[in-house]
């Protein structure tokens, strides 16, 4: 039977299982960090030294000298190691991406808040230059007073009573 396009489809049902992508992901992280430990190489060499001396030496054998059952299960154990890894580089590739772009917007604006306090310390340095100073007042108002020909003005340092 062909479908309609005219027609919507009719809603069938389909067994989904359901898993959280997080804490699915926190384990394949769990498990990568755990398979790049020395304890693990040091599980795993144990576990296959008693697997071969059991077989080799003990009267009742399960897995005889090939070790097909030991090579079937270390192949096992690779296939889902493999994309666990992956999955978990993936996420810290994730998370790598998201600091980055974090890193980046606090650049940006440190960047444009030290442009800013140039800006003004350049406006400042430029204010500063245009005050007048109190020496330069002082110095004005003694010229000014020996051209109109009176007494020079008293000198407002130690001692006095304005400091000003």
């Amino acid at each position: 039977m062909t479908e309609r396009l005219d027609q919507p489809r009719e809603i069938g049902y389909r067994v989904r299982l359901y898993y959280d992508p997080e804490a699915f992901g926190r384990f394949s992280e769990r498990f990568a960090r755990f398979l790049g430990t020395a304890r693990f190489i040091v599980y795993m060499t144990v576990f296959v030294a008693v697997w071969l001396l059991w077989n080799l030496f003990a009267p009742v054998t399960f897995d005889p000298y090939p070790f097909i059952f030991l090579t079937l299960m270390l192949s096992l154990q690779a296939s889902y190691a493999a994309p666990l890894i992956l999955l978990a580089q993936n996420r810290q590739a994730d998370r790598d991406r998201v600091q980055y772009e974090q890193d980046k917007t606090a650049a940006e604006r440190n960047q444009a808040e030290i442009e800013y306090l140039t800006r003004e310390i350049a406006a400042l340095r430029m204010a500063i230059g245009e005050v007048a100073t109190r020496d330069y007042i002082r110095s004005e108002l003694q010229r000014l007073q020996e051209e109109l020909g009176g007494e020079p003005a008293r000198s407002c340092g130690a001692g006095s009573e304005d400091p000003r």
